[in-house]
């Protein structure tokens, strides 16, 4: 039977082997159980783990002021709205969220989506079709990539970073009259490197092309008003299309996408994952809305000067021990540093062995082994808070360094 088959095929990916063959021996660093909050040390099964690999930039997943903002909508709302925004899914909490992120923004409107992916995946694929060319930096989020995908435009990538290669792709004729579509993340999330705004955004300028900007890892942390990385170039009023995530800084789940009232009810009609998927539930709303306020207030200012400031001495204890991490991105106002640090490592089994050492000696890292990277590029992603201490940060600091040293050569 075809069924038959198709089950028996499943089981028979390289990645399905290494996977179990990397939890029969404990060395996984996927799926493993969190037993706390996530905060500068989190409960990991059974044992007190300095964290370093959570996206919880700021620090307030656990903010008394968040967790009353879900605990209140989580009594009004109770547990679930059991429909999509359309039909009875959008609460009162989601119109004063978005009305919150549109003055936040400076803009028209905004519109919340229940996950940062179908943020993405609904915006792209309801904004182009077939005869339009999306281009964009190879090292998107795999959201983007699956956006654009499904939108039916011509995709081209280009190589990160690299404004020649973006202004070639930029130069290639375009079929007919179709629209082109530049997307670049604001802050990427493995190497932690900002793209290069003012540049990017010039590019689009010349050659007449939109402009959407994933500030998923940046919101919060960048610019006067911490709207992201469009803001600290100054380019915020050239990006047609802006997109954040509600899951990193903002410390609860979602996304939304900020802009023109002709964008924004243009995707309440039109992007197929906010019109069929489930609003999301009515906690995790409440706690979006209590963190953009407080992001908005001078307590989120003082927390995202914190977490970079985090980010340096982490950063610069690493790099003075000669260890290699990835540098500090250039901006408009000179070089600034990002809450990630990638610590390079390249071989994927290294990687999984220095992950499991650090691990073992109560330091929760991230690692990233190829595909989310390249090959051979593979990195243990170490993320910052604004809570972590300066005592927390120089033990995780001191524990990489010896494990580093550990390694084969």
């Amino acid at each position: 039977m075809v069924v038959n088959r198709l089950m028996k095929r499943l089981g028979g990916d390289e990645r399905v082997d290494l996977l179990r063959a990397f939890r029969e021996a404990d060395l996984a660093p996927y799926f493993r159980k969190m037993e706390s909050a996530v905060a500068p040390v989190v409960r990991v099964e059974g044992n007190d783990k300095i964290m370093l690999g959570s996206n919880n930039y700021l620090g307030i997943a656990d903010h008394p002021k968040v967790v009353e903002g879900a605990r209140n909508a989580l009594d009004t709302f109770g547990s679930a709205v059991t429909g999509s925004r359309l039909l009875n899914g959008t609460l009162d909490l989601h119109i004063e969220l978005e009305h919150e992120i549109a003055q936040w923004h400076g803009t028209d409107d905004a519109l919340v989506f229940t996950t940062g992916y179908q943020t993405n995946l609904g915006t792209i694929s309801a904004i182009v079709g077939p005869g339009d060319t999306i281009i964009v930096d190879s090292a998107a989020h795999a959201s983007i990539r699956d956006g654009s995908a499904l939108s039916g435009a011509s995709v081209v990538k280009f190589k990160h970073n690299d404004m020649a290669d973006l202004e070639a792709k930029l130069q290639q004729p375009v079929v007919d009259d179709g629209a082109v579509l530049v997307i670049v993340d604001g802050l990427y999330s493995m190497e932690g490197d900002l793209a290069p705004l003012d540049a990017v955004s010039e590019l689009c300028i010349r050659y007449h092309a939109a402009l959407m900007v994933d500030e998923a890892h940046s919101v919060g942390i960048y610019g006067p008003e911490l709207t992201g990385a469009a803001e600290l170039f100054g380019i915020t009023n050239d990006v047609d299309v802006t997109m954040a995530s509600l899951s990193k800084s903002p410390s609860s789940t979602g996304g939304f996408v900020t802009g023109s009232s002709d964008l924004i009810d243009t995707l309440r009609v039109k992007a197929r994952a906010f019109l069929f998927s489930t609003s999301g539930v009515p906690a995790a709303v409440g706690a979006a809305l209590a963190s953009v306020r407080l992001i908005r207030s001078d307590e989120g200012k003082d927390r995202a000067r914190r977490v970079l400031d985090n980010a340096e001495i982490l950063r610069g204890g690493l790099q003075s021990a000669g260890l290699d991490v990835a540098g500090r991105s250039a901006t408009p106002h000179g070089d600034t540093a990002a809450p990630i640090v990638s610590l390079h490592i390249g071989d994927d089994l290294v990687a999984m062995s220095l992950w499991k050492n650090l691990y073992d000696r109560g330091i929760f890292t991230s690692a990233a082994l190829h595909p989310a990277v390249p090959k051979s590029g593979a990195i243990l992603r170490l993320c910052v808070m604004a809570t972590h201490t300066e005592r927390q940060l120089s033990t995780a600091t001191e524990q990489i360094i010896e494990a580093v040293a550990g390694l084969p050569e």
